[in-house]
């Protein structure tokens, strides 16, 4: 198992909190150095806040951790790609590496914003995408 996929696994764990809770399974951490500073998961409908996604949660405790508000030399797993909010975080935090696993085509930032991410942040998209989609599928199908 490479990198990547170590930490997308330690994202996906935290996708599944949050399926525990009945909230939408999105995970995110965020690693710096080797070592995770930020962990969370979708809070939106246990805090009754739309902002509480998964990648808000990490940012905010990694940037908590580390006492600044800049992540130039974190990356960012999440299990699937960042709205448009979590995108302009993201950019305003000027995170280094953003590696996410599913697309999401109806409401992930490369369709609505694709340019929101601080132009230095490399993008690796695809890690255990078919883990984090079926997370997602299974969830709304449980839904409807």
């Amino acid at each position: 198992m490479n990198e990547d996929e170590k930490y997308m696994r330690e994202a996906l764990n935290e996708a599944k909190a949050a399926l525990k809770e009945d909230e939408i399974p999105i995970g995110a951490v965020v690693v710096s150095d080797g070592r995770i500073i930020g962990r969370g998961h979708n809070l939106t409908e246990t805090l009754h806040d739309v902002t509480a996604h998964a990648e808000m949660q990490a940012i905010t405790a990694a940037e908590e951790y580390l006492g600044g508000k800049y992540l130039n030399q974190c990356t960012l797993y999440v299990t699937i790609e960042p709205c448009v909010m979590c995108a302009g975080a993201i950019g305003w935090s000027q995170l280094g590496r953003l590696v996410y696993g599913a697309a999401d085509e109806k409401r992930g930032y490369t369709r609505y914003a694709p340019d929101a991410l601080h132009p230095k942040t490399v993008v690796v998209r695809g890690v255990l995408e078919e883990e984090a989609a079926e997370m997602m599928k299974e969830f709304f199908k449980g839904k409807r």
